[in-house]
């Protein structure tokens, strides 16, 4: 008997949200343009999840994309394992990355999300573990000194004892600025964490990860290109403060090549660019056989499932991106984010944000 019900349907919305804009050192985002994920299973079940494009100019083609994999799935097994084998054998000569790659993870994220539904348990008691809270950080963007200072109040307001700020700014000045305006504010209180979202070259990145050094940071995220392995490790090599990467990794085999080459002292895992919950338990498995600390990079309502069954699970990132057309979006309390009680992951669409966002 066949214990899995089948894929009846599968939906994906393009919704395009307002934030505050969101500055990075490559480039500022202006809205936060995601793609809702319905799945039907034949057990009467929906299985939800989103994926975060970007930009606006890949929401349309993302949400195709999803689109296009109903007919391909329809009728299957609702495995995510048996549905990732498929897909991954169908798309093998056009390739499993990029766009393909955060398509293939929201499904496999809504599968899960059903799977748990269909046990009544929270997702993270379903990949055997249990909800935990998670201590979180709170994450930003690029900041001037007055913003930076905020931040930080923000972040101990709400308990976190950890803040991450991007940086990048054209002149190191600016940088360390920032970061010492953190520090006026939480002190030793507050972690620190600085992402320069991959904006500098090797011989920069070499030279001011020199001069930061004396700022005590937790970690530098992304000094260079993502893909560059070999930059990255000559980095990690030199640098006493930690080195940071992961968000991009798409697909576990990228991850595998990262760790190989030694490109990062830590591990950072997109559950939506990894291959959804599927990726993330490889990526998990793969960073604890390594030693690598496991954070999250957004999705902070499958993060904190996916983390409570991490065996090196270090931090959970806060950044609110989503909760504009959830009904119940994750919330960071007494500096936790606590995985959703609810059967699931605890996706509920918020139905009337999600018609006026369209």
């Amino acid at each position: 008997m066949n214990a899995w019900p089948t894929i009846q349907s599968l939906r994906a919305r393009a919704v395009d949200v307002p934030i505050a804009p969101l500055r990075t050192a490559s480039g500022t985002i202006a809205s936060c343009p995601l793609v809702l994920i319905d799945v039907a299973t034949s057990d009467g079940l929906v299985g939800r999840s989103y994926l975060f494009a970007y930009t606006r100019a890949c929401l349309a083609p993302l949400a195709g994309l999803v689109r296009n994999f109903e007919p391909l799935v329809c009728g299957h097994s609702a495995s995510p394992f048996e549905v990732a084998a498929h897909l991954d054998a169908t798309f093998r000569l056009v390739g499993t990355g990029g766009l393909m790659a955060m398509a293939l993870g929201g499904l496999d994220m809504a599968l899960w999300d059903a799977r748990a539904k269909a046990c009544g348990q929270p997702l993270a008691v379903t990949l055997g573990g249990e909800p935990k809270k998670l201590p979180a950080y709170w994450s930003v963007g690029m900041c001037a000194p007055a913003e930076a200072r905020q931040a930080a109040e923000a972040a101990l307001a709400h308990g976190c004892r950890a803040l991450k700020i991007k940086i990048g700014f054209p002149d190191l000045a600016d940088d360390v600025a920032a970061i010492r305006a953190v520090r006026e504010v939480g002190g030793t209180a507050l972690q620190m964490m600085v992402d320069y979202n991959q904006s500098l070259s090797v011989p920069e990145a070499h030279r001011r990860i020199r001069l930061l050094e004396a700022e005590a940071l937790h970690w530098i995220e992304e000094p260079l290109r993502a893909e560059d392995c070999a930059g990255h490790a000559a980095i990690a090599r030199e640098a006493a403060t930690p080195i940071q990467l992961g968000e991009n990794w798409s697909g576990v085999a990228e991850m595998a090549k990262s760790v190989a080459a030694g490109a990062s002292d830590l591990a950072m895992v997109d559950v939506m660019k990894i291959g959804g919950v599927t990726g993330w338990l490889r990526a998990a498995a793969l960073a604890e056989a390594h030693g690598l600390p496991v954070s999250s990079h957004l999705f902070p309502e499958f993060s904190a499932h996916a983390l409570a069954v991490t065996p090196t699970a270090h931090w959970l990132e806060y950044l609110d991106l989503a909760s504009a057309v959830l009904r119940e979006p994750a919330r960071v309390v007494d500096g936790c984010v606590p995985a959703s009680a609810a059967p699931g992951a605890g996706i509920e669409w918020n139905e009337t944000a999600v018609e006026k966002y369209a």
